[in-house]
């Protein structure tokens, strides 16, 4: 599990390995992350946007940007928390991810960065 806390909205990451989807003999690798967002400030905030940097060791690093997260722009009050589950196919057994989030604050309406903290996705059996 990876946490960071950026702005006063916590990230929590957990990955999971997907021996169902993946072709090990293929080298394709299938992992499943969970993001937990907390919001800890004391006004209501919304999801606008994702920018991931995903690094996979046999091949070029790959930037995804876009709206929202999982065809959603979660609006989350204060104290609350919003939870997705989503993948990530890497062609070797080994990489990574990170990026930021970018919110608004719905009482400014001003745009912020989050930071999603780094997360390793690694076949477990490399690790043997």
């Amino acid at each position: 599990m990876n946490t960071a806390i950026t702005e006063g909205v916590q990230i929590t990451i957990t990955t999971h390995f997907r021996e169902d989807l993946s072709q090990i003999s293929g080298s394709q690798f299938f992992f499943n992350y969970h993001v937990k967002m907390q919001n800890m400030n004391d006004f209501t905030i919304q999801l606008m946007h994702r920018d991931w940097y995903i690094f996979d060791s046999l091949n070029e690093p790959n930037f995804v940007s876009g709206e929202g997260v999982i065809g959603e722009q979660p609006v989350i009050q204060s104290g609350d928390q919003y939870s997705y589950t989503s993948g990530c196919e890497l062609f070797s057994e080994l990489g990574l991810m990170k990026g930021f989030y970018t919110f608004r604050n719905l009482k400014t309406g001003k745009l912020f960065e989050v930071h999603i903290p780094v997360f390793n996705m690694i076949y477990p059996a490399k690790l043997n």
